[in-house]
């Protein structure tokens, strides 16, 4: 613990719901939800608006649109939530060379390490400078938390949200947990809290009191130890500024279950190209390929192949996860599919099992001859010289249009500028056109196919961000004293 409130967490203010209303003039002050909008969607986040009904993050989608029918329901757009994350670790990144991201909009600072900060007073006032400088980069809101540990960091953004920002001052820690749910402590999740509650500890000051040994007696040793010490206020994790990543996965859920199994193959195939995308876009390599298959009755199968050296090859990857979908059993039906690649490393190296395939199958199509003696196509073949099995099933114009044209993805059309998807359906699509600083916009409906609209990258919240180059200014120390904790936030 220090004694001083030094460590700063940042949480953006439901990032992706804020960023979708400063994006779209005619939704702020709207209740906006974003997530997956299928009928096995789930919410990814939800604007203030719209947790007023209930709605809340991880929730089912269909859930959502019972609690909030009103509500623009939106699919995520992460080009624009990584640009904008950029921008505020950038911001971070001028006040300390400690900074610990934990997600696109959420992350740690050590002040001390940056000098920015070595008192309460000092410490305050950055905090109050980044959430201005934020929202004049930005044009969004995010809630900060000053403490003497990480823990304690968090917990202070939490309360402070939205928009705030909480300093808990040296020497209050215990009286601020000590009402608080167990759940607030990191490591506890539902089974724990369910655990301690059978056991009769429901807050954490239950904790503090029940004592080490007890909570060892529960929980085993190593987490009883650790509970025990937050419980008390104790934190000494320090703010990491490389947090190595140790796999890179994508997964999907998809609206009804897949049956025909050549479906299933061609997903997985997709999968293992997206994740091969996101392993080259972090400059990583990786050594086991992992398929998860979640059957028809929830059932999750995982499988893992660990190949003779690390590789970013799409086809060492599709190769190996077809490989693994061989020995599942998907007859039953599939809900979702996965592919990762674990082992990461920085380096490639040539994969001599691939080179094998790509011969085989150059050797077996000169073998099968351009066409049969009938004038019939020859049949392609796999690598491994069998028979390709027919075309997956074909998706339906409706699946299609709305691939190409999901709600809230931005469009460009060559008569009416820029706007954003409201929906699609029925070989229509309607937009809204407006921009991030323009008055809500008017809408218009075009075919799926009409020449003039096309796809567009998300155009910037702010145009023209203030310069922040030479930010922060160096700061006076004050030594008048410690500030009492409370809670502040914009007017």
């Amino acid at each position: 613990m220090r004694a001083a409130p030094t460590i700063l967490h940042l949480d953006m203010d439901a990032f992706y719901a804020s960023a979708e209303q400063a994006a779209k003039p005619s939704l702020r002050g709207k209740p906006v939800v974003v997530g997956g909008l299928g009928p096995r969607g789930v919410v990814a986040t939800a604007s203030y608006e719209a947790r007023r009904f209930g709605v809340h993050s991880a929730m089912p989608m269909a859930q959502a649109r019972r609690l909030a029918p009103n509500a623009a329901y939106l699919v995520p757009r992460f080009a624009l939530y990584r640009t904008v994350s950029d921008q505020v670790m950038e911001l971070l990144g001028r006040l300390s060379p400690l900074v610990e991201p934990l997600s696109l909009d959420e992350a740690f600072v050590d002040l001390e390490a940056g000098g920015t900060a070595d008192d309460t007073a000092s410490a305050l006032a950055i905090g109050e400078q980044l959430r201005e400088a934020i929202e004049a980069v930005t044009g969004l809101s995010g809630s900060v938390g000053l403490a003497g540990s990480k823990m304690l960091a968090k917990i202070a953004s939490e309360e402070a949200k939205p928009d705030g920002i909480l300093l808990i001052a040296p020497g209050t820690e215990r009286d601020l947990l000590a009402p608080m749910p167990v759940r607030t402590l990191p490591g506890v999740g539902p089974a724990t809290a369910d655990h301690l509650r059978r056991a009769g500890m429901t807050t954490v000051n239950d904790l503090a009191e029940a004592g080490e040994a007890e909570l060892v007696r529960l929980l085993g040793k190593a987490h009883g130890v650790s509970l025990h010490r937050m419980a008390s206020g104790h934190d000494d994790r320090p703010v990491v500024a490389e947090r190595d990543a140790k796999s890179v996965s994508v997964e999907d859920t998809f609206d009804t279950d897949l049956h025909d199994r050549v479906r299933v193959r061609s997903e997985v195939e997709r999968l293992a190209d997206r994740c091969v995308q996101r392993l080259r876009a972090a400059e990583r390599s990786g050594r086991t390929v992992v398929l998860k298959v979640r059957r028809y009755d929830f059932s999750t199968l995982t499988r893992s192949e660990t190949l003779r050296g690390p590789t970013d090859d799409p086809t060492v990857v599709r190769e190996a996860a077809a490989r693994l979908l061989e020995s599942v059993d998907t007859t039953g039906g599939v809900r979702l599919l996965g592919v990762g690649v674990t082992g990461l490393a920085d380096y490639t190296q040539e994969d001599l099992f691939a080179q094998a395939a790509d011969e085989r199958t150059a050797a077996a199509l000169a073998a099968a001859g351009p066409a049969d003696s009938a004038g019939g196509a020859a049949d392609a073949v796999t690598g491994d010289g069998r028979p390709e099995p027919d075309e997956p099933e074909q998706e339906s114009a409706e699946q299609l249009a709305a691939r190409r044209w999901p709600a809230g993805h931005d469009v460009r059309h060559g008569v009416h500028g820029h706007g954003w998807v409201q929906g699609s359906g029925v070989g229509r699509v309607t937009v809204r056109f407006e921009e991030p600083e323009s008055a809500p916009g008017r809408v218009r409906t075009f075919r799926i196919d009409d020449p003039e609209l096309q796809p567009a990258d998300p155009l910037p919240l702010v145009r023209d961000p203030a310069d922040y180059s030479s930010w922060p200014a160096s700061l006076p120390k004050s030594r008048s004293g410690p500030v009492s904790s409370g809670r502040a936030s914009r007017p």
